[in-house]
């Protein structure tokens, strides 16, 4: 009887030990558990920075315009979270294609299963439309808009046609354009240059965003996608040729740029269509690809010539 007392003290003393040894391996799975998500997470949107969040983010900040470095960080994480929605959505039903032409994606390196990319792409859906309802009716309007092209594209099939999936990347992007113009302006409200911008870009949207699709025709045949360049190989080259410096010089008129200016970027778009036609292995697809970026990302900025006159060299 005499050794219980004794030892109840002991067991008690001992317990905030271990419960004080427990906190820092807590918060170091903790942390580890948020670095591989938040990696996931990246993995998930990495291949369309460069062609979704940074054209989108330059188009906003030029055409709204930017009004102050915090309407930029809401902008800036409004368009990563809408870009997340469309990526997971789209990437949970093309691990087929991932594992030919992004292996490094979380469905092909086995990071996510397909279940788990399905309830992540409902559980991003609402937390797309809880930010927008931090900012009114119309940014959960345009939520629902995005929402509704990407699920067309995704489960109503339209991705597996060339017109379907130009359609819906008009859609894609002219929401994802007016919900950040509405964010990183000083106003949600849209004027004329604003407005045509949008017009503008969704019609150039329509018109060159095949330039995309020829580097992944093999993974896009795999899926039984009848991308442009699937259903047209020469057409389609011969388009982009014409189409991209066709733009440049109708963005170039319209939008009142000086000679400078105008030379210089009517140049890119020409050596960006001639590369598409005369370069026709996967990687100088890639390449091209990269450029065709970067003059639409120049394209998106050139509203804001409207505004200030900055492109008058």
């Amino acid at each position: 009887m005499s050794a219980t007392p004794a030892t109840l003290p002991s067991l008690f003393s001992l317990e905030p030990v271990l419960r004080a040894s427990s906190i820092p391996l807590l918060i170091r799975n903790l942390c580890s558990a948020l670095r591989y998500h938040a990696h996931t997470a990246l993995l998930f949107t990495v291949a369309d920075i460069k062609t979704i969040l940074l054209p989108i983010s330059a188009f906003a900040c030029a055409t709204a315009p930017l009004h102050s470095p915090t309407q930029f960080l809401k902008g800036l994480s409004w368009i990563w979270l809408h870009q997340l929605m469309c990526n997971v959505s789209n990437q949970a039903r093309s691990r087929a294609e991932d594992v030919v032409n992004k292996p490094w994606r979380p469905l092909p390196s086995n990071r996510v299963t397909e279940e788990q990319a399905r309830w992540l792409r409902w559980i991003v859906v609402g937390l797309c439309f809880s930010y927008s309802g931090l900012y009114g009716p119309d940014l959960v309007a345009v939520t629902a808009g995005l929402f509704l092209t990407t699920f067309m594209y995704d489960e109503g099939g339209l991705a597996a046609h060339y017109i379907g999936k130009s359609f819906c990347n008009i859609g894609g992007y002219t929401t994802l354009e007016v919900g950040a113009t509405k964010l990183m302006g000083a106003t949600k409200t849209m004027d004329d240059v604003s407005t045509m911008a949008v017009c503008i870009s969704g019609l150039l949207i329509f018109t060159t965003i095949q330039a995309q699709d020829f580097a992944d025709v093999e993974g896009d045949s795999a899926l039984g996608r009848r991308t442009f360049p699937i259903y047209a190989p020469r057409l389609s080259r011969a388009v982009t040729l014409i189409g991209i410096p066709g733009w440049a010089l109708f963005l170039a008129y319209y939008w009142g740029v000086g000679p400078l200016f105008s030379t210089a970027f009517v140049a890119l778009a020409s050596y960006v269509g001639a590369r598409y036609f005369f370069l026709r292995q996967a990687e100088q697809d890639k390449r091209s690809y990269v450029l065709y970026n970067v003059w639409l990302t120049i394209a998106h900025i050139m509203p804001n010539h409207a505004r200030t006159g900055v492109f008058s060299f």
